[in-house]
């Protein structure tokens, strides 16, 4: 091949859009621990960026996705997360991603559950009976590319575990 073709191939070459060939930017965690609440309960992310829910606690916990307006989970959006035995023990995660922006609201079925609103629509509640914190354990992940909102999770989100988090 002559040096002028070369060229030409480079240049062209560096004028080709690269958008999809960029490096997968980092996970985002949203922990939970013994107080059986989601540290981070509304997350915003890439489409196809994913989440890793980090189980700091010795209980086991879901994440389910659902609708909101019916109630049904999500297709393959249900994970079960064992528990961790102690802070220096492995710790148990799962990941989820979402191709497409909108609004992914989740809770996790051990410690909360789905009660009807208002026109049929649900919303968790904390289950009868379980401990920790006052609320449900829910949360909802934003599938946006918005900077703004991907600028506004809290700085833990970056960090797999967090020192001092642990309970069970």
């Amino acid at each position: 091949m002559s040096r002028s073709i070369v060229t030409v191939i480079v240049v062209l070459a560096g004028m080709l859009p690269t958008a999809g060939w960029a490096a997968s930017p980092p996970p985002v965690y949203a922990h939970m621990n013994g107080g059986n609440y989601f540290l981070e309960p509304v997350v915003a992310v890439l489409p196809g960026q994913k989440v890793v829910f980090v189980n700091q606690d010795t209980d086991a916990h879901t994440v389910v996705f659902y609708d909101p307006r019916t109630g049904s989970p999500l297709p393959n959006k249900i994970g079960t997360i064992s528990g961790t035995k102690g802070p220096t023990d492995a710790i148990s995660t799962y990941s989820v991603s979402f191709n497409h922006p909108g609004f992914k609201f989740y809770y996790c079925s051990v410690h909360a559950q789905l009660k009807p609103t208002f026109n049929k629509l649900v919303q968790p509640v904390k289950r009868a009976g379980t401990g920790g914190f006052a609320g449900p354990m829910a949360g909802v992940v934003v599938v946006t590319t918005d900077t703004a909102l991907l600028q506004q999770n809290p700085p833990t989100t970056a960090e797999r575990v967090l020192d001092g988090f642990f309970g069970g």
